[in-house]
């Protein structure tokens, strides 16, 4: 049972250097990914600009931050082609870069928001498919 003491964003979970290095890491697995690059380097114009809000997306998740401003999920509905093993494919490529990272406590609940950010745009895309 994952331990309740680590399930609230703080800004004493990680650093904000951690969410830089999970953020950069994990989408350098996301781009060398044979399933997933593809899908990324055909709608992400630029890099540097999409990690940046990124970066503050899973500062906002993991540390309480409140500088994201975005509409993810609408962003992702435009997306055509995308299915329930891409979701897999992203969470499990998510876990190897928070298991490598060599913090507990930002582990969990990085895998804990990453999962359900999988689950709710996955949802809705079905939703918004039909």
């Amino acid at each position: 049972m994952p331990d309740s003491s680590y399930a609230a964003p703080r800004p004493s979970l990680c650093t904000e250097e951690e969410v830089i290095l999970l953020v950069h890491a994990f989408y350098a697995r996301v781009r060398a990914d044979a399933q997933l690059g593809p899908v990324f380097e055909a709608h992400v114009e630029d890099w540097s600009a999409h990690l940046a809000l990124l970066i503050d997306f899973w500062s906002a998740m993991l540390r309480g931050t409140r500088r994201f401003r975005g509409a993810p999920v609408q962003r992702h509905m435009r997306l055509d082609g995308l299915d329930e093993a891409m979701f897999a494919r992203w969470l499990a490529l998510f876990r190897q870069t928070t298991a490598a990272l060599g913090n507990a406590p930002m582990q969990q609940l990085a895998n804990e928001m990453a999962e359900r950010v999988a689950a709710t745009f996955l949802a809705r895309y079905r939703d918004a498919r039909g």
